[in-house]
């Protein structure tokens, strides 16, 4: 079975930086879509970064963009989030996902799709158990 396991989550200063971890394990195939998402009390879930590695096109939700960046370390299985220049309203619960069948339900149109669903919380069926980033 697919576990994430995320970490790296703390308190920061407005400006500050993190890196949040998330260790993969019992994924069998070599292309996937991995995302990171956060959610704020009261809100819904937002999907931050994605990237769908048989592409290697990695998304960015605005809000994020130049300060924000995914990585990976395929040794280790693991995913992370650099996470630069934080602001308060950086401040929730993060998440990893995965959507294990990835090749198959991104189909032929990849590309369309990947766009289409990258930031799409339903679209994960696979998720850590959190870490929580908060920025004053």
């Amino acid at each position: 079975d697919v576990q994430l396991v995320e970490s790296g989550g703390g308190s920061e200063q407005a400006g500050g930086s993190l890196r949040l971890s998330c260790a993969v394990s019992g994924y069998t195939y070599s292309t996937y879509c991995m995302g990171w998402f956060r959610q704020a009390p009261g809100k819904e879930r937002e999907g931050v970064a994605a990237i769908y590695t048989g592409g290697g096109v990695t998304y960015y939700a605005d809000s994020v963009k130049g300060r924000f960046t995914y990585s990976q370390d395929n040794d280790k299985n693991t995913l992370y989030l650099q996470m630069n220049s934080l602001k308060p309203e950086d401040t929730a619960m993060y998440y990893c996902a995965v959507h294990y069948l990835c090749d198959r339900d991104l189909g032929p149109w990849v590309d369309e799709v990947w766009a289409n669903n990258w930031s799409r919380a339903t679209w994960y069926d696979h998720w850590g158990q959190g870490t929580q980033v908060t920025v004053s």
